[in-house]
C-alpha cells in the first residue's frame, strides 16, 4: 500500500467524523477544543495531588505532568510536525473544499501529527497510574478520546494524525510514571493503604469525586456556551 492509498483511506475515516448540520454541536465542539476551558479540571487534578502528597511529592507529580506535556509538545510541533509538513485537512488545496468547518476555527500550522492528542493521553495516562481508580480512568481517557474527536470535527487533523499522537502519549505518560515511581520510592517511605476511603496508592477517594465533578463542571459550562451561541 503507497502513501496516497493510505491518505485516501485517512480522508474516508475522517469524513466519518468530520463536521455535522447542528449549530450546537459546532459551538459545543469549538468551546471544549480549547485547552483553556479545561482550567477547572486541571485545577482539581492539582488539588488531588497537593491533597494527598507532601510538598516534595507534590514537586516530584507536578514535575512529572509537567514533563509529560513538554515531551508531547515538543515532539508533535517541534520536531515531527515541521519535518512530515502534512498539510491539515481544511487548509488542502484539493481536499479542503469537501471539509465541513465551524466559523472562526482555524489554524495554519501542519497536521502530523496530533499535539491534542498526545497531550490530553500523556497526562491521562500518567495520572490513571498514578491514582489507580477505575472510574476515574475511564472518565479521563474518554476526556483524551473527546479531545481527539473534536480535532476530526473540525478538519484539524485526519485520523492517522490523532492515532499517533495518541501512541506518543501513552509512550510519554507511562515513561514518565515509571521514571516518576523511581524516584518517588526512594524519597518516601512505603506504606500500604487499605481503608476504603483511599485507593491502593494513596489517594482520597474523596479529592478524586472532587477532579471528577470539576471535568464535568467544564463539559457543563461547554454545554450552557453552546446554547448561548444559538439563541
Amino acid at each position: 500500500m503507497d502513501w496516497q492509498s493510505i491518505n485516501e483511506i485517512d480522508r474516508q475515516v475522517l469524513g466519518l467524523f468530520n463536521g455535522s448540520d447542528s449549530l450546537f454541536f459546532d459551538g459545543l465542539i469549538s468551546t471544549l477544543t480549547n485547552g483553556w476551558m479545561w482550567l477547572p479540571f486541571y485545577a482539581g487534578l492539582l488539588y488531588v495531588v497537593v491533597k494527598n502528597n507532601t510538598a516534595q511529592q507534590v514537586a516530584l507529580t507536578v514535575g512529572a505532568a509537567v514533563v509529560c506535556i513538554l515531551a508531547s509538545e515538543i515532539m508533535a510541533e517541534g520536531i515531527v510536525k515541521p519535518m512530515a509538513a502534512r498539510i491539515r485537512p481544511l487548509n488542502d488545496p484539493v481536499y479542503g473544499h469537501l471539509i465541513d468547518t465551524v466559523p472562526g476555527m482555524t489554524a495554519s500550522d501542519y497536521s502530523f501529527f496530533s499535539a491534542h492528542a498526545s497531550n490530553t493521553f500523556s497526562l491521562a495516562v500518567f495520572m490513571m497510574l498514578l491514582i489507580r481508580h477505575r472510574i476515574f480512568s475511564w472518565l479521563v481517557t474518554i476526556w483524551s478520546l473527546f479531545n481527539c474527536f473534536t480535532r476530526l470535527y473540525l478538519g484539524m487533523h485526519y485520523p492517522s494524525d490523532v492515532l499517533a499522537g495518541l501512541t506518543w502519549g501513552a509512550i510519554v505518560g507511562s515513561t514518565v510514571y515509571f521514571i516518576y515511581h523511581f524516584v518517588y520510592k526512594r524519597i518516601s517511605p512505603k506504606q500500604n493503604f487499605i481503608s476504603s476511603q483511599y485507593t491502593k496508592t494513596g489517594y482520597s477517594l474523596a479529592d478524586i469525586d472532587v477532579a471528577i465533578t470539576l471535568l464535568l463542571l467544564c463539559v457543563f459550562i461547554g454545554i450552557i456556551i453552546a446554547l448561548v451561541r444559538i439563541i
